[in-house]
């Protein structure tokens, strides 16, 4: 019987290349970059790849009532103005793409932060609560003055509608102070309320300087004269 060999016979053929492994210094750190603007913008995707995981994770956690409602609120505003503002940079959207394409390349799964990057709002600022009306909005005079700040954005996005601001750039925050004016005076449902949110949903997919054609702009302006009619009808 030929006795075992401990390892695997060597071929007489093969000669180890000292000269290649003589070349590799495995103290020594691999640099990722060449240059200074490469690393921001690796930095920056690293950033965007954090906030995407930050924003799934919390949406989670606010299912789940792990996380208080003001906490969630605060923390998600905050993550989406961090995204929009890094992904509004020129290089950085060039090479971003756009979120499914980012989500592919780097394999994300991750539904809650794609709806809510989607939405671009928290879900506190989406969703209203049902149950028996509330009591007056005008009971004192700290909700007069949360009734003074609604009706004034109002006035202010509608004024800025007029005047021609199409841009998405222009029109997103103002429409947005809208609903956080809103909801700081009631929780109730009122007509047309859900217009304010599908046209937040809608300018929040345009490009910043991507404009609404007049007939959207017409449509807008209606919907949201509207839904001031129908707040207005709540304080009553």
């Amino acid at each position: 019987m030929i006795p075992r060999q401990p390892y695997a016979p060597t071929p007489h053929s093969y000669v180890p290349n000292t000269t290649l492994s003589a070349t590799i210094n495995l103290d020594e750190e691999v640099k990722l970059t060449e240059t200074r603007a490469e690393r921001d913008l690796q930095d920056s995707l690293a950033e965007i790849f954090s906030i995407i995981v930050t924003i799934d994770e919390l949406e989670k956690a606010f299912l789940k009532d792990a996380i208080p409602e003001a906490d969630y609120t605060e923390i998600c505003e905050r993550s989406l103005k961090q995204y929009k503002s890094l992904v509004a940079d020129e290089t950085v959207a060039k090479a971003f793409v756009g979120l499914e394409e980012f989500k592919a390349e780097w394999d994300l799964e991750v539904p809650r932060a794609t709806e809510r990057i989607r939405v671009g709002m928290p879900s506190t600022a989406v969703t209203t609560t049902s149950g028996p009306p509330a009591a007056p909005a005008a009971a004192g005079n700290t909700s007069g003055t949360l009734i003074l700040e609604a009706t004034q954005d109002f006035i202010t996005f509608l004024d800025a509608l007029r005047l021609g601001l199409l841009a998405k750039d222009q029109l997103h925050p103002l429409l947005t102070d809208v609903i956080q004016s809103v909801n700081k005076v009631t929780d109730r449902d009122f007509e047309n309320r859900g217009k304010i949110v599908q046209w937040l949903i809608t300018l929040n997919q345009m490009k910043a300087t991507e404009e609404l054609s007049e007939d959207q702009a017409r449509e807008l302006e209606l919907d949201i004269n509207s839904a001031y009619q129908g707040f207005k009808s709540t304080l009553s």
